[in-house]
């Protein structure tokens, strides 16, 4: 769910194509990618400006390198967390670290609870992810949800997004509360009846008369969040997907019984399935455009069919995937690799063997080379602490593997580095 597109819709008007930062307007992937910045951190994933979606693209990288076994290099790691506020919030991206965060910081849900999910995973940031999510319940809407920017009216695709670090923090969310409200009522608020159309899906929004339209994006968002999960969701709460499966029929939207977030999701998912049934992706286009395939959000609907009914029930669009978005991912850099990977890891699929192209090595050569692994370690169990120095661990293996073990990492990084190509900074929420 990538979650989320109001950036989206600034960069767009600042012919940056945001295609993966947080929330509304709908991105194609035929947008073509952005000039590099001048002057980029050198900690930071993609080469496009980072003014709209710096953290959001960051945490979606480190967070699917985390997922498939990848210690992510320390100085994005702290990059990461460097941009934090001292309340605790995020910005889409803070060029000057020496001035304190103000009221004019425009801080946000969207990259304050993506930021929380990547680090969580990664481990070793307590304080930052505990301050984070101070902060996100400090500004929790009266219904129960969460609106883009602290005080703007809840929207399913940034409530989805915080559902998901307070699970990644092991919070409950149904537990986090406002005048007796949590998440999963705001939610229930935005979903469509099984009659009429739209059935089952989520709004993201109700329109300025109080109706629901069914969105897309904000179903899958929406169904990701109904169980409890986040950006790196699996089945049913499970370590990781079925591989492939067997496709399986299309459940339908009923409306018996009492509304529940599980209902909610299932009827959710039935939507995407009748979504994606005909052609295998969504669509999507920006005012006066002519629809086209949208990858980003047939990626998080992957996640969300796998993560509600198995791998199987994401197989066309998965396929679809697989045959159609390398060169949109090629074009929008990390955040969109990054979308592809947890479409990977939701379905049981081989994230380096993906429509004969290697996700993980696409992802990590958009930023600086990522840490070698441990030896002994298990895939994505190593903790990243808050000082660099705590990542070098080479020293166990001893002087002479030290120097040799630096040598190739030197060499690789700038190999890495020329070779890195664009990207067109990602979003979802719509």
């Amino acid at each position: 769910m990538n979650i989320r597109r109001s950036a989206a819709a600034l960069a767009a008007v600042a012919a940056v194509a945001v295609i993966g930062a947080p929330a509304q307007a709908a991105v194609t992937g035929s947008s073509p990618a952005p000039s590099a910045s001048p002057a980029l951190p050198p900690g930071l994933y993609g080469s496009s400006d980072p003014k709209y979606d710096g953290v959001w693209r960051q945490s979606l990288a480190l967070l699917a390198q985390h997922t498939v076994g990848v210690r992510p290099a320390a100085q994005a790691v702290d990059w990461l967390a460097g941009q934090q506020c001292a309340s605790g919030a995020f910005a889409p991206f803070r060029a000057d670290l020496s001035r304190a965060c103000d009221a004019r910081t425009a801080v946000d849900s969207n990259s304050t609870a993506a930021a929380v999910q990547a680090l969580a995973a990664l481990g070793g940031h307590d304080a930052v992810t505990g301050k984070a999510v101070s902060w996100l319940k400090s500004v929790q809407n009266k219904d129960g949800g969460w609106g883009y920017t602290p005080g703007g009216p809840s929207d399913a695709n940034s409530t989805s997004v915080v559902v998901g670090a307070l699970a990644a923090v092991g919070d409950r969310p149904a537990s986090v509360v406002k005048d007796g409200k949590s998440p999963y009522d705001a939610l229930l608020k935005l979903a469509l009846p099984c009659s009429g159309d739209g059935a089952g899906a989520f709004a993201y929004q109700p329109d300025q008369h109080g109706k629901l339209a069914a969105n897309a994006d904000a179903t899958a968002a929406g169904v990701v969040a109904a169980l409890g999960q986040g950006l790196a969701a699996t089945p049913q709460g499970k370590t990781g997907g079925t591989p492939r499966g067997k496709a399986g029929s299309a459940a339908r939207c009923t409306g018996s019984g009492a509304a529940t977030p599980a209902r909610a999701a299932a009827n959710g998912a039935a939507y995407l399935a009748h979504a994606v049934a005909e052609d295998g992706h969504l669509t999507s286009a920006l005012p006066g455009a002519t629809a086209q395939p949208d990858y980003g959000n047939t990626a998080d609907a992957v996640v969300a069919l796998a993560a509600q009914g198995g791998a199987g029930q994401a197989r066309k669009p998965l396929e679809w995937l697989e045959k159609n978005a390398g060169k949109w991912a090629a074009q929008s850099g990390p955040a969109a690799y990054a979308q592809l990977v947890f479409a990977a890891h939701a379905t049981g699929t081989d994230p380096r063997a993906f429509g004969g192209l290697d996700l993980v090595e696409a992802l990590n050569a958009t930023g600086p080379a990522p840490q070698a692994p441990v030896t002994g370690s298990t895939s994505g169990d190593a903790t990243e602490k808050g000082d660099s120095s705590s990542h070098t661990v080479w020293w166990i293996a001893g002087g002479a593997c030290l120097v040799v073990v630096l040598g190739a990492v030197a060499w690789a990084a700038g190999r890495r580095k020329s070779g890195a190509g664009g990207d067109s900074a990602e979003r979802q929420q719509p």
